[in-house]
């Protein structure tokens, strides 16, 4: 048996008292007027909070012009795509439109636009559709000098490798149906082994009303047509419906251009 002297007592009474009074003054300066809780138990990472994965690239189609208009005429697949401007609840509009009746689209993104709405990259691609590029700041790039037509891919390519990892799956030149072969070069040079045109253009920036545009892209696609739309203009918004209608009664499945291509 082991003999605790008086001594022994009163220096464990000191010592615990001591101890006491520390435990409370931590207490106090931590909590200030508040009751201190218990610390929370150690969680494992929540899976849904972890980083997106980078977004889809460009491919490389072997065979295929470096402009392509159209793809294959054999399959009853058609590629809807919009210049990306303006305001975004039209671009969310369309997206969901899209998205209600099983269609893809393919959208052709202006840097400036990203700057400004940095959320829609990643609403794009949740939706499963393309995201590409279509220069910074929306001019005429055909007319630019070399390192001028340079940096308009290049701004938008870091954006969107900024925003999903990826410079996208496609270019567009802008205010051009098709590039010029300085601009189709310095879109190789970027990263894109092909430059995106379309062989059908609706026109609904000129703001013809919704049947007017239902009718052009109705009278002219046919099987791998790639059709020339633009998010901003709510005449556009109120088409769709009836464009996607009228291209089920035909048998055309509207499919992202990625898609249209594979």
């Amino acid at each position: 048996m082991v003999r605790v002297t008086p001594t022994d007592r009163r220096t464990a009474l000191r010592t615990g008292a001591g101890l006491l009074a520390a435990g409370a003054l931590t207490a106090g300066c931590a909590t200030h007027g508040a009751v201190a809780h218990p610390a929370s138990p150690t969680t494992s990472p929540d899976p849904s909070a972890r980083a997106p994965e980078a977004a889809p690239g460009p491919r490389r189609y072997p065979g295929r012009p470096a402009q392509l208009t159209h793809g294959p005429r054999t399959r009853p697949r058609i590629a809807l795509t919009f210049h990306g401007q303006g305001d975004p609840a039209i671009a969310h509009s369309l997206l969901t439109e899209a998205e209600k009746r099983g269609a893809h689209l393919t959208v052709l993104a202006v840097g400036t636009w990203l700057d400004e709405h940095p959320d829609i990259a990643r609403r794009v691609l949740d939706g499963g559709h393309d995201l590409g590029n279509h220069t910074q700041r929306h001019l005429a790039i055909d007319t630019m000098p070399e390192a001028q037509a340079r940096t308009e891919i290049t701004a938008c390519a870091d954006r969107l490798r900024h925003l999903t990892g990826s410079i996208g799956t496609w270019f567009r030149p802008s205010r051009a149906p098709q590039a010029s072969p300085l601009v189709a070069r310095l879109a190789r040079d970027a990263g894109y082994p092909h430059v995106l045109s379309y062989d059908v253009d609706s026109l609904d920036y000129t703001r013809p009303g919704a049947a007017a545009i239902t009718r052009k892209v109705l009278a002219e696609v046919r099987g791998g047509s790639v059709v020339s739309m633009h998010f901003g203009y709510p005449d556009t918004v109120a088409a769709l419906p009836a464009v996607l209608e009228g291209l089920a009664h035909r048998g055309l499945a509207a499919v992202t251009t990625t898609e249209l291509f594979s």
